[in-house]
C-alpha cells in the first residue's frame, strides 16, 4: 500500500490582512491547533503587538520573558524565545507591546526586511523538527509584515464576508507583488479563507460568489462560519477545537487544517 508522507522541509506561512477584525489571529491559533491534531509540529510566531495569539494559547504576560521583539530587534537565540504551550505539538514565540516600537527600532538596519527571515533560519531551528511555522502578522502593512512576507513561503489571507472586503485586498496584493520582485521571488499566496461566513445571509453569499469569481482557486474550499463558540474560546485561552470540540467552528478549522496539510503531501515509496 502506498503511504503518503509530508515534504520534509518546514513550511513557513504568514497570516496577513492589513484590515483588523477579520479573524486573522483566531485563524492562526486554530489552524495551529488543527495541524497539531493531524500530527504536525507547529510553531506560531506572534508578530502582533497586541499579543492576542499568545493570550489565546494561554501564555500569561509574566511568562513572556523573551518575545518576538527580542528575536527580531536584538537577535535573541531561538531557545530563549520559543516556549511550550498546553498543546504538546504547538510551540509559540510570544509577543507583547514592545513590538509597537519595532518598526522604528529596525528602520535604520540595512537588513531590516530580512531580520525575521534570518532569525527563523538559525541552525538550531532544525532540532525542533517543525512541520509548519505560522506567523500571525499585525493588522497593518508595516515593516513587521514585510519581514513576515520575506521570511515565509506562502501567505494565507483571512477575508471577512462583508461589503468592500475584496477592495481591501488590493494593497496587500501589491505589497506581496513588491516583495516577490525585491526579496522573495518564491513567495506565493497559499489561499484566501472566508471568515465569519453566514450561509443564511445574502451578503455573505454575494461576497463568496465575488471572491470565487475574481480569485478562483485561490479561495479555500473551507469557509469559517460565524459561530459563538469561536468568539468565546479566546476568553478561556483555548482554541475552539479544545473549548468546544464538537462545534461547527471546530469542525471548520479542522477542515481548513486538513485542506492545507493535504497540499504538503507527496507520494512515498510503496511499502509492503
Amino acid at each position: 500500500m502506498q503511504k503518503m508522507t509530508d515534504a520534509s522541509r518546514t513550511h513557513i506561512m504568514a497570516l496577513a490582512n492589513q484590515k483588523g477584525g477579520v479573524g486573522k489571529t483566531t485563524t492562526a491559533i486554530n489552524l495551529a491547533a488543527g495541524l497539531a491534531e493531524l500530527g504536525r509540529k507547529v510553531l506560531l510566531v506572534d508578530l502582533d503587538p497586541q499579543g492576542n495569539s499568545s493570550t489565546g494559547l494561554g501564555i500569561r504576560p509574566e511568562a513572556r520573558k523573551k518575545t518576538s521583539y527580542d528575536l527580531i530587534v536584538d537577535g535573541a537565540d531561538l531557545q530563549d524565545v520559543v516556549i511550550g504551550t498546553a498543546f504538546p505539538d504547538v510551540k509559540i514565540i510570544p509577543a507583547n507591546a514592545d513590538l509597537s516600537s519595532a518598526d522604528l527600532d529596525i528602520v535604520s538596519n540595512e537588513k531590516r526586511s530580512y531580520l525575521l527571515h534570518d532569525a527563523l533560519r538559525q541552525p538550531l531551528m532544525d532540532t525542533y523538527g517543525f512541520d509548519y511555522i505560522l506567523i500571525d502578522c499585525p493588522p497593518a502593512l508595516s515593516l513587521l509584515t514585510v519581514n513576515a512576507l520575506v521570511a515565509c513561503d506562502s501567505v494565507l489571507v483571512p477575508l471577512q464576508c462583508e461589503f468592500f472586503a475584496l477592495e481591501g485586498l488590493s494593497q496587500l496584493m501589491l505589497t506581496i507583488r513588491d516583495v516577490r520582485r525585491s526579496a522573495n521571488p518564491a513567495l506565493r499566496i497559499e489561499g484566501v479563507v472566508l471568515t465569519m461566513h453566514d450561509s443564511r445571509n445574502n451578503l455573505t453569499a454575494q461576497v463568496e460568489a465575488d471572491a470565487r469569481a475574481n480569485m478562483g482557486e485561490l479561495v479555500m474550499k473551507t469557509t469559517i462560519p460565524r459561530n459563538v463558540r469561536i468568539s468565546e474560546a479566546p476568553s478561556h485561552a483555548l482554541p475552539v477545537l479544545t473549548y468546544d470540540t464538537t462545534s461547527k467552528g471546530a469542525a471548520a478549522y479542522r477542515a481548513l487544517a486538513k485542506e492545507i496539510a493535504d497540499r504538503r503531501k507527496i507520494p512515498a515509496v510503496s511499502e509492503v
